[in-house]
């Protein structure tokens, strides 16, 4: 059987914090899904998620809490949410559950404060991002943002996140300064986003200006990364982790 292919945060989180990001390499799914698919939403076979899911098991020293995620703004406290809860972030100040999110395209971005007292994790695609999903996490989290530092995992990378306009003008719309995150695409009315400085820009505002990764791309990089956009409608999902230990 095939190590599991983990991704460790590169930023200075304190010790008693611990995060990695899944790749899509070490598991047992097949076909779309090959091979460490974690998510059972999407037409994978319900005992090979299981198996993966399992696998990942072993090298966390708690329960994941896996949520519903639908695109949306709720954070939840993941030492009091069950399983499969509809919601697109998690945060935690004990070490009871560990914070999960699930992407394949979408940016996973981490959280944890300087004291090692508080984690979260979110899921931010643009409607996420754009609605406020960093905001009330950070929010959750009840810690200054002068405080806190961030960590983007894997998302799909500005050169292949072709939007409409309508995407455009609900960050521009927020904020003027986001247009910088845009270029014109090929056609009109089309332009591609940069969902990095996306995310930056909202988490300057909030005070955090440590901000630590955003530098791999799920859509090129189809050896290590499931991309629903590159893969259309059958895609897998890696997942982004982070806990007390």
């Amino acid at each position: 059987m095939p190590q599991l292919q983990l991704i460790t945060p590169d930023w200075p989180a304190p010790a008693k914090v611990k995060a990695l990001s899944t790749t899509r390499g070490g598991g047992v799914s097949s076909g779309p899904y090959a091979s460490l698919n974690l998510a059972k939403h999407v037409g994978d076979a319900p005992d090979a998620v299981a198996q993966n899911r399992q696998r990942l098991g072993e090298h966390l020293p708690m329960e994941a809490l896996w949520l519903q995620q639908v695109h949306g703004t709720v954070v939840v406290n993941a030492a009091s949410t069950c399983p499969d809860a509809q919601a697109d972030a998690a945060f935690a100040r004990m070490s009871h559950r560990i914070c999960t999110v699930m992407t394949a395209d979408c940016l996973p971005v981490l959280f944890c404060d300087d004291a090692g007292s508080a984690v979260a994790a979110a899921h931010a695609g643009w409607r996420g991002l754009a609605g406020g999903i960093l905001e009330n996490t950070v929010r959750a989290m009840q810690t200054p943002g002068e405080q806190v530092m961030a960590w983007l995992g894997p998302a799909i990378s500005q050169q292949a996140f072709e939007v409409g306009t309508d995407v455009r003008d609900a960050f521009v719309n927020h904020n003027a300064e986001a247009a910088a995150a845009f270029i014109p695409g090929a056609q009109p009315g089309k332009w591609f986003a940069d969902l990095y400085l996306l995310a930056r820009q909202r988490l300057n505002a909030l005070g955090i200006t440590r901000v630590y990764g955003g530098d791999r791309c799920t859509f090129t990089e189809a050896e290590s990364f499931f991309s629903a956009r590159r893969d259309c409608t059958q895609s897998g999902r890696q997942a982004s982790l982070i806990w007390l230990e």
